[in-house]
């Protein structure tokens, strides 16, 4: 799904460059690809990017990173690349699709997702192989995922999810619908979502924090405004409302 973040804008005037004007500002689209844990905070970045640079608007393309990776190395036009883990970003850049080095912008660590009022008493792993407890997880390929196998791993729970889902969202739902007893997502998927579930936060998750890099695209189409928007990202507002949204510093 593609969501795209502020109000259309007219195009740039015939003398300017592909996404810059001729006095240095940035103009034109932004299409960001970005992993689904990161709508929310991503899509407030978005709009603030568009304050900061009239004529400029963000796209933005929120799923799995796994998907995304692949989506962008069979050639969707994208500026911009932001990943939930490393793991999927070389996908990317092992392919000759990145333009420089992926820098880390935020982290993010797990927390299990329960209904308000955590009707089941979960208060630890250990407790989501309880009888009658059904879990949701992402599917092993995406990083909510991966993270997941780690923390249960390191716990020594042997945990078969009712359902496994294909980005952390997907996951949350599950929990929001009543459809499942507990999720593992990232403290910040809960976050956005305090006023439906309660994030049970559990020791293991500190074995499973996941870095979040981004970068340029190669075949950009906007490369000017790619490399603002990455900038961007990483300046002290951007990392203001990723820290209020409940990701950790690089």
């Amino acid at each position: 799904m593609v969501a795209v973040a502020g109000l259309a804008v007219s195009g740039c005037a015939g003398d300017e460059a592909p996404g810059g004007a001729a006095d240095g500002r940035v103009t034109g689209t932004v299409t960001v690809f970005a992993a689904a844990s990161l709508t929310e905070s991503f899509t407030r970045i978005g709009s603030d990017f568009e304050t900061a640079n009239p004529g400029s608007s963000v796209t933005f393309n929120f799923a799995g990173s796994s998907a995304l990776a692949n989506q962008i190395n069979q050639g969707a036009p994208a500026d911009v690349f932001a990943s939930a883990a490393p793991t999927n970003m070389t996908t990317v850049t092992k392919a000759g699709n990145a333009d420089g080095t992926p820098s880390t912008f935020a982290r993010n660590q797990l927390v299990i997702a329960v209904p308000r009022g955590n009707p089941k008493g979960v208060t630890g792993l250990a407790d989501l192989i309880r009888p009658g407890v059904k879990v949701a997880l992402c599917a092993e390929q995406v990083p909510c995922g991966a993270a997941a196998r780690t923390a249960l791993d390191a716990a020594g729970v042997a945990l078969t999810p009712v359902t496994l889902e294909q980005d952390v969202k997907g996951a949350l739902a599950k929990v929001k619908l009543g459809e499942v007893d507990a999720a593992l997502v990232y403290r910040s998927d809960a976050r956005a979502a305090a006023a439906d579930v309660t994030g049970v936060e559990f020791p293991e998750s500190a074995r499973a924090v996941n870095d979040y890099p981004i970068v340029a695209l190669k075949e950009a189409p906007n490369p000017a405004g790619a490399r603002a928007f990455v900038a961007y990202v990483r300046s002290a507002p951007a990392q203001a409302v990723l820290a209020e949204a409940g990701f950790q510093a690089p």
